[in-house]
C-alpha cells in the first residue's frame, strides 16, 4: 500500500541506532507514524524538528501497521526561524505536544485540525494578534474532537445576545444577568470568542485560556487518561505577558 500526503511533524523518537518514528498530523490521513531510515542522524535530524511542514510517502502491508515514511522535502521550515524568540518556539511546541497528545492515531478528525494549524503556525510572525487566534485554536481543537463548548445561546433563557460566562459543567454559554446567585461559579466568556470584531486585551487572553485549559484538561485529557501537558502551562504566561 502507498499514499502521499502533506503532513505537519508532531514529534518523533529514535528507533534503532539511526532510524526514527516520525509522528505527523498529514492533511488527508489524520495523525499517522511511520519510520524513516537514517532520520535521526546528525545530518537529517534538523528537517525533522516539530513544527516543520513536509511532502511525504507512506508504504506499508496494511494501514493499521507501522509503515515507513519517505520525505519528498520539507516545505516549511518553522523552528529555525525563531531562534531568538523563545514565546514562538514556546507556541510551536505546546501545539505540536497538544495534538500529540489528544489525536489518536489514524483518526479521521485530525484532518480536519490540519489546516487551522497550518495557518495559526504561519501566523507566528503576528505576534500581537496571535494569542487572540492561539485561544480560538484550542476552542476549535476541542470541537474537532468531539468537546466542543455551546457559545451560540445562553442556557437558561435561549436569546442569543449579552452572553458573558460559561458554565463549566455542561460548557454552555449563559448571561450573567440571568445566573444571580452562583455566577462566581461560571467562566468569564470573552466577547472576542464570539465576536470577530471584539477586542482582545491581555485579560481577555488569560480568561479565554482559563476556559479553554479547563476543559483541554477536564474532558478532552481527562478522556485518554492522561494530564494536560506541561508545555501548555508554560506557554500561558508568556501569551498574556
Amino acid at each position: 500500500m502507498e499514499w502521499h500526503d502533506e503532513a505537519l511533524i508532531l514529534g518523533g523518537r529514535r528507533f534503532g541506532e539511526s532510524g526514527l518514528i516520525l509522528d505527523v498530523l498529514t492533511k488527508t490521513k489524520g495523525r499517522r507514524s511511520g519510520l524513516v531510515y537514517g532520520g535521526a542522524s546528525r545530518k537529517k535530524r534538523a528537517q525533522f524538528e516539530a513544527g516543520n511542514s513536509l511532502q511525504l510517502t507512506w508504504t506499508g502491508r496494511l494501514e493499521e501497521q507501522l509503515g515507513r515514511f519517505n520525505v519528498a522535502e520539507v516545505t516549511t521550515s518553522r523552528p529555525g526561524r525563531y531562534l531568538d524568540r523563545p514565546e514562538a518556539l514556546a507556541a510551536i511546541t505546546t501545539i505540536t505536544t497538544l495534538l500529540r497528545g489528544a489525536v489518536d492515531e489514524g483518526d479521521a478528525a485530525g484532518s480536519s485540525l490540519y489546516q487551522p494549524t497550518v495557518l495559526l503556525l504561519d501566523a507566528l510572525e503576528t505576534w500581537p494578534v496571535w494569542p487572540a487566534l492561539y485561544a480560538k485554536w484550542e476552542l476549535g481543537l476541542l470541537s474537532a474532537l468531539g468537546f466542543g463548548l455551546d457559545l451560540d445561546k445562553c442556557a437558561l433563557s435561549g436569546a442569543n445576545d449579552g452572553l458573558t460566562h460559561v458554565s463549566p459543567k455542561t460548557g454552555r454559554a449563559v448571561r450573567g444577568s440571568e445566573a444571580d446567585g452562583y455566577v462566581e461559579r461560571l467562566f468569564p466568556l470573552p466577547a472576542f470568542l464570539i465576536d470577530s470584531t471584539a477586542l482582545a486585551m491581555a485579560e481577555d487572553i488569560e480568561a479565554a485560556l482559563q476556559l479553554t485549559g479547563y476543559f483541554l484538561e477536564e474532558r478532552l485529557f481527562s478522556s485518554v487518561h492522561k494530564p494536560l501537558p506541561p508545555e501548555r502551562a508554560r506557554l500561558v504566561p508568556k501569551l498574556i505577558g
